[in-house]
């Protein structure tokens, strides 16, 4: 079945389904009534709405919120698709910084001058990952989605 595309006021995407119930549509209830009917109860505030095949939403949801419309498409956003992506590896960072703390105040207790240098090093290449130059450089949401850099793996 179509569904039905819009841009909200935040700027952000949304995606109807129309659906046929089972039960209690009148004799002869279409696709096209469906559409019509969602049509007809989509928000006062959507933007350019549009029904589109199902095939010109991607199936991978994993940049979702740097979807936008496309004229009658979705495209993806790559600045916001960058964001997410440096998101993501903020995350997978967080326990291995919390976890080099611990470990950089035990070797502060120790004295131990080499092994906080040591870990200061490996907390500035967590750091930096989200600096890496591939995600600037990624052309599509395949190429950025592939980026895990070294010290996060």
């Amino acid at each position: 079945m179509k569904k039905i595309i819009y841009t909200r006021p935040d700027g952000g995407i949304s995606i109807v389904t129309p659906v046929i119930n089972t039960r209690g549509e009148p004799e002869g209830f279409t696709e096209e009534d469906a559409l019509s009917r969602a049509l007809a109860k989509l928000p006062k505030d959507a933007i350019n709405p549009q029904i589109v095949e199902p095939q010109v939403i991607p199936a991978d949801r994993t940049f979702r919120n740097a979807w936008s419309h496309g004229g009658d498409r979705v495209i993806h956003d790559m600045p916001k698709c960058r964001e997410i992506k440096r998101d993501q590896l903020r995350a997978l960072r967080k326990p291995k910084m919390e976890a080099l703390d611990v470990d950089y105040m035990r070797a502060d207790e120790k004295g131990d001058a080499a092994l906080k240098t040591q870990i200061a090093a490996q907390k500035q290449a967590l750091r930096d990952a989200t600096a890496n130059p591939a995600i600037a450089a990624a052309a599509t949401p395949e190429e950025l989605k592939a980026i895990m850099p070294d010290v996060l793996k």
